[in-house]
């Protein structure tokens, strides 16, 4: 097999799903930080949303068999912890997606914007957790439906 680009991998790393959000993928959610070649390795760095998180191993399984799929034979994962994974990292189209899949994405004042929902701005926290230590549980005023928002980080 041909090497490919480092576009190319790029590509096939942006099709990869986040196993807890699967309507943003790995690169949108910014944890991906470089793909690189050393000689005939696949070398790629994720910095994971945190040091706890439950779905660092999956993300590893998936981005190798991503590009195993693809034909990368010799693949290493770097797992890169300096500088910390923060909120800022993640796209735009990430931050859209979220909240058409109903999660009230992050900002920088540290609490949601409006409703998620119906876009109402009558909003209370009832959680500081949600389904993740990432997320808080909020809920509308307006629509009283609950919502989850992902934290500043």
């Amino acid at each position: 097999m041909t090497q490919p680009s480092i576009e190319q991998v790029w590509e096939w790393l942006g099709a990869i799903p986040d196993p807890e959000i699967p309507v943003i993928t790995l690169v949108d959610l910014g944890i991906i930080r470089d793909v690189a070649f050393h000689g005939e390795t696949c070398v790629v760095s994720v910095t994971p949303t945190y040091s706890g998180c439950p779905a660092t191993s999956m993300i590893n399984v998936d981005i190798e068999t991503c590009l195993r799929d693809h034909g990368l034979n010799k693949i290493e994962l770097k797992q890169q912890l300096s500088p910390a994974w923060t909120t800022d990292w993640m796209s735009e189209k990430a931050r859209a997606a979220l909240e058409e899949y109903g999660i009230a994405p992050p900002q920088a004042k540290g609490t949601p914007a409006r409703c998620p929902r119906c876009g109402g701005d009558h909003i209370e926290k009832l959680s500081q957790f949600g389904s993740t230590p990432c997320k808080a549980q909020w809920r509308c005023k307006d629509c009283l439906e609950p919502f989850e928002y992902f934290k500043c980080i």
